[in-house]
């Protein structure tokens, strides 16, 4: 019964707290707006969510979304030299990196890793080839970022969900 009304309870629990601070829900008819939505949403929409591979080792997620915040803040502050900076001295790269994972999610989970950071976008997860292309602001040694993401994202990724 309650699978029915909640297909998504943690996408329901999402859009409800999502509401409630960005509208600033002081009065119940925004919290019920909001009620409403974080009951409608996951049902119009569960069809479109893929099952994502269970999470085996979830203390190791939380070390992974350290180490994302961090390299956040780190490339936000790189970034801004960069652009700041002498704008000759960058070289943008579109950049191909295999992967050694074969889940969907988990691909698609790293293509969203990759964009949140500044300074590369994920453009494409190739799942014929398992390679993800990503776009860089900045890659004077294409090697480099790729040994990079897959040491700090998708080892870890492999890692968090036993793929």
């Amino acid at each position: 019964m309650m699978r029915a009304v909640l297909p998504l309870p943690r996408v329901s629990l999402m859009v409800f707290v999502l509401w409630a601070v960005i509208t600033n829900a002081a009065s119940l008819g925004q919290l019920v707006l909001g009620a409403v939505l974080a009951i409608a949403i996951p049902l119009l929409s569960r069809d479109f969510w893929p099952a994502p591979p269970p999470l085996v080792r979830p203390w190791r997620a939380l070390r992974f979304m350290g180490v994302f915040a961090l390299d956040i803040v780190t490339a936000n502050w790189r970034v801004a030299r960069q652009i700041i900076g002498p704008l000759h001295r960058l070289s943008p790269a579109f950049v191909e990196i295999p992967l050694d994972l074969r889940d969907p999610f988990i691909a698609t989970l790293l293509g969203s890793v990759v964009s949140l950071t500044p300074g590369t976008v994920s453009i494409h997860v190739d799942q014929q080839r398992w390679v993800l292309l990503v776009h860089a602001l900045d890659a004077p040694d294409p090697q480099a970022l790729i040994d990079e993401i897959k040491e700090r994202y998708e080892q870890a990724l492999k890692e968090i969900f036993a793929c």
